[in-house]
């Protein structure tokens, strides 16, 4: 048996380690690591409660906008309110301006490098002068040593790349372009929110901005860019590396148990535009949340396993024996559950979402693929970026919706005891806030996020955690270059940051 250690994984958000043991060159058993603790929980105690969604949305720069939107539903309900209609809209246009940005950033700027040869510029011998114009543009940068912003895909592993030069070369322009993509996106939140990534305009019963009609305007017109993006060259790259790499579709499949909680409230404030719920092989239940608890058994901290986390606590233990990681262990029923936009669209599949079901066949098909063949590594970049699109095109009707002029938000009271709790979907899948308030003051919060769901250690009865589970089966062809269960790994998109809040 070999152990490789991969520490820290690159190209993620945050400190992550990941343990593997290899045998015949496959990995057999595989131990993932968050290695910081923040304390965020622990912060917010004593405090007022409308710092809860200032605060929060500092537990990450990626998906600030989620966490502010699950502390500011956790609020909802402690006070009763609901947000007017243009503030529901806004708030879920808001966060459908993160998620594009997002899942952008994931695919180009994390994920791509492990595919891309930055290369083979010295192979390419086309016609298209936009292509020959960068080709010269990354000669000069490598000759110049200022590798900027080449140096994410240097240095490379001693692996497999796409081979075809031009696709290669597609593929670096749309890394550039994604920059760009990036930016109008944020632009597109910020016109709501105040500014990104870190909005000041989510607050409890709606949103702090009011709308005009030369901010639809301008957010039509930024969506039609990001649209167009995301339908030449997003979708289109993600299934040229899929053809690329078909062997990618039988790694990464893991325990095949999906957990979502639904996001993008509808007018009557229970239904959301993508659905909830909770898929076990071909068994769909409705979710509950009573289900949800949090096990510290090798985790660093010291509080009670198996608790809901209304009740549980953050106690950190660095010294604990047996802990080899901040992150918990949540479980639902006992049962380790994926999240993410790949739980979010087998979900929705499986719910008949009639969208989501038509845009997955039609887009699976064309690479002759089924939904099955979604529960992968590959799948994992299928599924996020036929949800990016999935979004995108809804979005315009909610921004359709939108009526200047009208109210934003509503007037509340904060009552001395009350408790709320807010469920929605990040980028990287279920993320809950749980929130007390006695005599007018934060008593108690919890965040359970969809990192601590994904990369979460053992849980007390043993059993590995979703990405840990992943990485089982996987070949290495080269224990010196363990491209393999790196792929694996960033295909979850780990926020590692937020894991350890």
């Amino acid at each position: 048996m070999k152990t490789i250690h991969i520490d820290p994984i690159t190209r993620i958000e945050g400190h992550l380690a990941i343990r593997t043991e290899i045998e015949s060159n496959r990995v057999t058993k595989a131990y993932s690591a968050g290695e910081m603790f923040r304390g965020f929980e622990i912060i917010l105690q004593g405090r007022d409660p409308m710092d809860a969604q200032q605060i929060t949305q500092r537990i990450c720069g990626v998906c600030p906008i989620s966490h502010g939107v699950a502390s500011i539903l956790a609020q909802d309900m402690a006070y009763a309110i609901h947000p007017p209609e243009n503030g529901r809209l806004m708030r879920n246009i808001l966060q459908a301006a993160n998620y594009i940005q997002s899942h952008i950033i994931h695919f180009y700027h994390l994920s791509a490098p492990d595919f891309v040869d930055i290369k083979a510029i010295n192979n390419y011998q086309g016609k298209d002068p936009a292509l020959k114009n960068l080709k010269a543009w990354v000669e000069t940068q490598l000759a110049s040593k200022s590798l900027y912003p080449a140096a994410p895909f240097l240095p490379t592993y001693d692996a497999k790349y796409i081979e075809d030069s031009e696709l290669n070369f597609l593929a670096i322009k749309h890394y550039l372009d994604a920059f760009k993509m990036r930016r109008m996106a944020h632009k597109m939140g910020a016109l709501l929110g105040g500014k990104l990534p870190h909005s000041p305009g989510l607050i409890p019963g709606g949103i702090t901005e009011n709308i005009t009609a030369y901010k639809i305007a301008s957010i039509r017109s930024l969506l039609a860019q990001l649209q167009n993006f995301i339908d030449t060259a997003y979708i289109p790259d993600v299934l040229e590396v899929a053809n690329a790499f078909p062997e990618y579709f039988d790694m990464g499949k893991g325990y095949g148990n999906f957990l979502a909680y639904g996001v993008f409230a509808e007018s009557n404030g229970k239904a959301t535009y993508l659905p909830s719920g909770c898929l076990q092989g071909d068994t769909l239940t409705e979710l509950n949340i009573d289900k949800i608890t949090e096990d510290v058994q090798y985790s660093y901290y010291s509080s009670a396993s198996g608790l809901k986390p209304q009740r549980s606590e953050t106690v950190p233990a660095p010294e604990k024996n047996d802990a080899y990681s901040w992150v918990k262990a949540p479980r639902y029923d006992g049962q380790v559950m994926e999240v993410g936009p790949l739980a979010r669209m087998m979900v929705a599949y499986h719910r008949n979402h009639s969208p989501a079901k038509q845009l997955i066949d039609s887009i699976l098909s064309g690479i002759n693929k089924t939904p099955a063949d979604l529960i992968s590594m590959s799948g994992r970049h299928a599924a996020r970026a036929i949800e990016c699109k999935l979004i995108a095109d809804h979005c315009s009707q909610w921004i359709d919706q939108l009526v200047p002029g009208k109210p934003v938000c509503k007037d509340f009271e904060i009552p001395k005891s009350a408790r709320g709790i807010g469920l929605t979907e990040a980028p990287r899948g279920a993320l809950g806030h749980w929130l007390e308030i006695d005599n007018y003051k934060i008593s108690h919060y919890q965040c359970v996020v969809p990192t601590t769901w994904n990369c979460s250690p053992r849980d007390d009865k043993g059993n590995p955690g979703a990405v840990e589970k992943a990485l089982e089966g996987t070949p290495v062809a080269d224990p010196d270059n363990p491209i393999e269960p790196v792929r694996v790994v960033r295909s979850f998109d780990p926020c590692i940051a937020c894991a350890v809040h």
